[in-house]
């Protein structure tokens, strides 16, 4: 497919280059490493803080998980709208990550389930605030030929953040010995805020707005919500209602005998694989095609749910939750890659909004009937569940046949 002259203002080097990246690429990478970090000292304690420390049950923690995942994924929409029609990003982005960076801290004072969903929710916001517009930026800053590569880096240093998060929350669970467990939880949340305001200074100090010279501000429509793409948005809302919180993952390696100190490291084995795979995976689906890749994604997390399912030793949770980052890592980048195949160039800030959007509708559901089954029929009933949607999905996505209409296609 020929390139517009819309698209090659989009990938247009406007930044000095640094690293063979553009500054902005870099600077972005950056902060998302630091971003990523204070989230992930947070996520791998928080499922514990909420049900030992403040004694909520399963069911209202999966209600706190589904509305951020909810919330984060209607927003990225509005957001990347926003940014489309305002011609700017840079606001957005930084909106996003400031709210992230007081609503985690203030973790550390709460003491109610109602305290807990608003400041979830909150840090929800902010990140469905900035990943639309920060996404825009990456790729408005990339130099033609590097849209891949820049995104390659930005994935890679993100994730990386997430293995460096849990192992600093390991070595500080390692260090705080005296007290309860909750006040080691309520230090971490606190000590969270120091890299996400890093995150925050980096944004406002070293990345620039770059305004399209004649970028067109289209208006809200679903127009992109047919054909090939609608039937892949369908299958992923299926996909997605048996995929809930990763916290029922941590609350399962707990419940089968993990240790509270392993598991911050159990939650770095999984994004080291997730990290070092995620770069192959993208490659492999430029030669073989998206939908084979994520065929074998989905396959693989549907053995490690019912791998989590069936486990009763702890030892079994390292080998499922690192299988669990080649899931990730299988599926994360090349499913967006997908959509870019599925729909014109000129629908894909649509087609992005909606796709995030299809997998936060089921978010909520989703979650929900984890803590059902979990609390009403057994520990192993939410994994037994996701693994057979999982199966399910795979059959329908393999019926998926990709048009093969022009070169931008031949990915899929």
């Amino acid at each position: 497919m020929a390139r517009t002259s819309e698209e090659k203002s989009e990938t247009r080097a406007t930044d000095s280059s640094i690293a063979g990246l553009q500054r902005n690429v870099f600077a972005l990478g950056w902060v998302s490493f630091f971003g990523g970090l204070s989230q992930d000292m947070i996520l791998p304690v928080l499922p514990l803080f909420l049900a030992s420390t403040l004694g909520l049950s399963k069911e209202f923690i999966g209600l706190i998980e589904g509305i951020v995942s909810t919330t984060v994924s209607a927003l990225k929409i509005l957001a990347g709208y926003a940014s489309d029609r305002a011609g700017s990003r840079k606001g957005l982005v930084l909106l996003g990550y400031l709210l992230s960076a007081v609503s985690r801290p203030v973790l550390a004072l709460v003491g109610s389930g109602s305290g807990a969903l608003g400041l979830r929710f909150a840090d929800g916001v902010g990140k469905g605030v900035k990943d639309a517009p920060r996404d825009a930026l990456i790729a408005g800053s990339s130099q033609l030929g590097k849209m891949g590569l820049s995104f390659g880096y930005h994935r890679m240093l993100d994730t990386f953040g997430s293995v460096a998060g849990p192992l600093v929350t390991f070595g500080l669970l390692a260090l705080l010995t005296i007290g309860s467990p909750g006040q080691a939880y309520r230090l971490i949340f606190l000590l969270a805020g120091i890299p996400a305001f890093v995150a925050v200074l980096i944004v406002a100090a070293f990345v620039r707005e770059r305004a399209a010279p004649g970028e067109r501000r289209p208006g809200l429509s679903l127009s992109a919500l047919r054909g090939q793409f609608a039937v892949f948005l369908a299958i992923m809302l299926i996909f997605t209602l048996g995929n809930s919180s990763d916290a029922f993952l941590i609350l399962r390696a707990q419940n089968v005998g993990v240790a509270v100190m392993a598991i911050p490291l159990v939650y770095a084995l999984f994004n080291l694989f997730y990290a070092a795979l995620s770069l192959p995976a993208g490659h492999l689906s430029d030669r073989i095609g998206r939908r084979k890749v994520i065929v074998a994604g989905w396959l693989v997390y549907a053995v490690v749910y019912l791998g989590f399912g069936l486990a009763d030793s702890a030892w079994q949770i390292w080998p499922l939750y690192a299988l669990y980052g080649l899931y990730y890592a299988t599926t994360e980048g090349v499913a967006k890659a997908m959509v870019a195949d599925l729909v014109e160039p000129a629908q894909r800030g649509t087609a992005y909004g909606l796709f995030n959007a299809s997998i936060g509708v089921m978010a909520l559901p989703a979650s929900v009937v984890a803590g059902l089954l979990w609390d009403r029929v057994s520990p192993a009933a939410p994994f037994i569940f996701g693994s057979a949607i999982a199966g399910l999905a795979v059959i329908l996505l393999l019926a998926l046949r990709p048009r093969q209409a022009s070169s931008a296609t031949q990915g899929a």
